[in-house]
């Protein structure tokens, strides 16, 4: 538990001197609330996509390049696990969400005057099983892109066209019908759901479900696929 906690707050230390991390977790979606006038309805989706950011965005380059580098070889030498090291990141991944989330809705709410969540336990669940999902995709993308640009190119490609698909970035209502049924197929659309859901304190409990399994199938074929060198 020792050796867990230091990794994880090496993590964090390491995220918060990233600057493309620190833009597109915290400047960017307080940009785009800017934009919005605090909208307090646009605060869940956004919060989805700083989950997404992490986890596909950001999570994909750095496991690939600590691969890479041979980190997790030379730690399978050692008594500490590189699956400790993996999971380090994943917390640390969500809780730098987390934060960026925490962030965005302080701000939405102190100089927006934003309606606050109606149920923020709920609220908290649904963002904890969103950043999960999302960095479960991005080990799978780690799991199958070699390098560390590779990983880091390919979990960008996905991101950024679901984040807007899946209305996270843009409400889905105001897309066209084709690309509604496009997102509706994204594993970002029920973290999006069940936030907007918990938002308003209503329990979405069947995008919930599907994140869970989307959860337990993403780590089992990142675990099949995954190598340590």
């Amino acid at each position: 538990m020792k050796a867990f906690t230091a990794l994880t707050a090496t993590e964090l230390r390491l995220l918060s001197r990233d600057p493309a991390s620190l833009f597109f977790m915290v400047a960017f979606p307080l940009m785009l609330l800017v934009l919005k006038r605090g909208d307090s309805g646009a605060v869940p989706g956004y919060a989805a996509m700083i989950a997404a950011i992490g986890g596909m965005g950001a999570l994909p380059a750095t496991v690939a390049g600590y691969r890479e580098r041979k980190v997790l070889k030379r730690l399978a030498t050692t008594p500490v696990s590189p699956v400790l090291l993996l999971a380090a990141q994943l917390v640390a991944q969500s809780a730098a969400a987390l934060a960026g989330s925490v962030l965005l809705i302080a701000a939405a709410i102190v100089i927006f005057g934003a309606r606050p969540p109606a149920n923020v336990p709920l609220l908290a669940v649904a963002f904890l099983l969103c950043s999960v999902m999302a960095c479960a995709l991005g080990f799978v993308i780690a799991a199958i892109v070699r390098t560390s640009r590779g990983a880091g190119l390919i979990g960008m490609l996905v991101m950024f066209p679901m984040i807007f698909l899946a209305g996270a970035a843009v409400p889905r209502k105001a897309l066209p019908g084709s690309l509604r049924q496009i997102g509706d197929l994204l594993p970002l659309t029920p973290g999006v759901d069940a936030l907007n859901a918990a938002w308003t304190g209503t329990a979405a409990v069947f995008p919930m479900v599907i994140l869970a399994g989307i959860i337990v199938a993403g780590t089992a074929v990142a675990a099949a696929l995954f190598r340590w060198e």
